[in-house]
């Protein structure tokens, strides 16, 4: 059990299934990119350890970047996404994976694809290790998904409460 702030948290993934979620997300990618140099673009702050990790099992050539989005509150989503830090690659013609820690209402996503829609990429693909099924209510397409999650707020592996947890390797869900 650890305590963030005033919440107390317990146990719910470890670093291991973590782990075996990122290799397995790495093997789709390296299959569906042979033959392409594919630009994977960190949704930061969260995914930072996400696409480190993903980038060390993943075997092709890539460049990678990051943007910077926000849309969380505490424990809740705004339902507000604001865009902090924008992209400076010349995407043209080129192939992007969006990479996100965690994807619930999918309000992040939507923001983020309706950016990419004017840079004139050739595929836009979209890759998660957390989904929430029971909170995600959009219509777009999610690629790659790591772990299918219950509607739990977590931390841990780059996910935080109010700045604290993002460090912790292993994942914790807030207790009932």
């Amino acid at each position: 059990m650890i305590h963030l702030h005033d919440k107390t948290f317990v146990p719910f993934i470890s670093s291991e299934e973590l782990n075996f979620a990122i290799k397995n997300l790495a093997k789709q990618m390296d299959d569906d990119f042979f033959d392409e140099v594919p630009v994977f673009v960190g949704v930061l702050n969260g995914a930072f350890m996400v696409l480190s990790d993903l980038m060390k099992e993943y075997r092709g050539m890539c460049e990678v970047s990051f943007v910077k989005l926000s849309s969380y509150d505490g424990t809740q989503s705004t339902n507000q996404v604001k865009q902090l830090i924008g992209l400076n690659e010349n995407l043209e013609g080129r192939t992007v994976v969006i990479v996100e820690d965690i994807i619930d209402t999918g309000n992040t996503i939507e923001e983020l694809k309706a950016i990419f829609k004017g840079k004139n990429i050739k595929h836009l693909k979209i890759a998660t290790l957390f989904l929430k099924p029971d909170a995600y209510k959009k219509e777009i397409k999610i690629d790659y998904v790591g772990i299918r999650i219950p509607n739990k707020f977590i931390v841990g592996y780059g996910l935080d409460y109010d700045g604290l947890g993002r460090n912790l390797p292993d994942v914790y869900q807030l207790a009932e």
